[in-house]
C-alpha cells in the first residue's frame, strides 16, 4: 500500500499594511486604553526631551504595543489611533542644515511646516540642539494653507528661534528642500511623563523622485528624558538598538544626486526603495531595490 503525503502548502507572506487605518489594525491599537490630545500634551508635551530611535518588523512593533499596553494609552481623536502627518523641510541651497546633522555638529537645526492631514491642522516647527544633546522644538500654528511655505510671520518666528540658538541661518535663505509623509501611532506614559511613536507607510519626496521605507518596518521613537524609559528597555529585550536615523537626511541621502556617502544612506539603503514618478503615485514609477551596503 502506498502511502500518498499531500504536499505542506507554502506559507502565505504577511499582509502589509497599505492605509493608516491597517497600519492601526497591524499594531493592535484597538487593545490600548485611548487618551484625548489634552490628557497627552499635559502629561508628556515633551518640547525639550532626548530621542531614541528604533526600526522594527512589524510584528516586533506590534509585540512591543502589546508590552506597552499596562502603563501607555495611545492618542484617540474621535475613534481615530493614527494620523497622517506630511512635513515639507527647508534647508538652504547648499543643504546646511542637513550636513549640520550628518557632520554631527553641535548645532544642528531643522525647519518644516507640518500638516496634521485628517484634522486640517498646521504648525511651523523649529528643532535645535541644546549644549547636552537634547531636542528642543519650538512651534506655531499657522492656516493650513499656509503649509510648504514660510511667510512672514513664519519667518520671523523661524529667526528668532534660530538666531537663539546661536544657529547662523535666517529664514530668508531658506527654500524647499524635501517632504516626508507618514502615519503615526502616539502613545504615552500619562503617570511617567514619556511618549512612544510609531510611524509606518514613511515615503520621502523631492522633485520626481521618492524613497519608501519597506512596509515591513515600523520606525520606533521614544521621547524622554536622559535616562532609557520603560519603552527602550523593553526594545533592547526585543532585540532592537537605537539607530541614528533622522527622516529628512534620509530623504535627501536617498534622493539627492552627488551628495557624500555616510552611515546614514548605507543604513537606509536597507530598508528603502526608491522610485522615480509623480510623488503621489511612486509605485508606477520606475523602481529600484536599495541593497544593504
Amino acid at each position: 500500500m502506498t502511502t500518498v503525503t499531500a504536499p505542506v502548502p507554502a506559507a502565505s507572506p504577511p499582509v502589509l499594511p497599505s492605509s493608516p487605518r491597517a497600519f492601526a489594525d497591524a499594531l493592535g491599537l484597538a487593545a490600548l486604553r485611548g487618551a484625548s490630545l489634552a490628557e497627552v500634551d499635559a502629561a508628556a508635551a515633551l518640547q525639550h526631551r532626548t530621542d531614541r530611535k528604533y526600526l522594527l518588523p512589524l510584528d516586533g512593533a506590534r509585540a512591543l504595543v502589546e508590552a506597552l499596553a499596562a502603563g501607555h494609552h495611545v492618542l484617540d481623536l474621535a475613534g481615530r489611533r493614527t494620523t497622517s502627518y506630511h512635513s515639507a523641510y527647508f534647508d538652504t541651497e547648499a543643504l546646511a542644515a542637513w550636513r549640520a546633522h550628518v557632520q554631527r555638529r553641535r548645532r544642528r537645526w531643522k525647519v518644516r511646516t507640518r500638516l496634521y492631514a485628517e484634522d486640517g491642522l498646521c504648525r511651523v516647527e523649529v528643532k535645535t540642539k541644546d549644549g547636552r544633546g537634547a531636542t528642543v522644538k519650538h512651534a506655531r500654528t499657522v492656516p493650513a494653507d499656509a503649509y510648504g511655505r514660510l511667510g512672514t510671520g513664519a519667518a520671523g518666528f523661524v529667526d528668532g528661534v534660530l538666531g537663539g540658538a546661536g544657529v547662523p541661518v535666517t529664514a530668508g535663505l531658506l527654500v524647499p528642500a524635501a517632504e516626508i509623509r507618514y502615519v503615526r501611532a502616539a502613545l504615552a506614559d500619562l503617570e511617567h511623563g514619556s511618549r512612544v511613536t510609531l510611524d509606518g507607510l514613511l515615503t520621502c519626496h523631492r522633485g520626481d523622485r521618492t524613497a519608501a521605507l519597506d512596509p515591513g518596518q515600523v520606525l520606533v521613537e521614544t521621547k524622554g528624558g536622559a535616562r532609557p524609559a520603560p519603552a527602550d528597555r523593553l526594545l533592547l529585550r526585543l532585540g532592537a538598538r537605537p539607530v541614528s536615523l533622522s527622516k529628512y537626511v534620509v530623504g535627501q541621502a536617498l534622493l539627492t544626486p552627488g551628495l557624500p556617502d555616510n552611515d546614514v544612506r548605507r543604513l537606509a539603503r536597507a530598508h528603502f526603495v526608491t522610485s522615480t514618478g509623480p510623488a503621489d503615485a511612486s509605485a508606477s514609477g520606475s523602481t529600484e531595490r536599495n541593497p544593504a551596503a
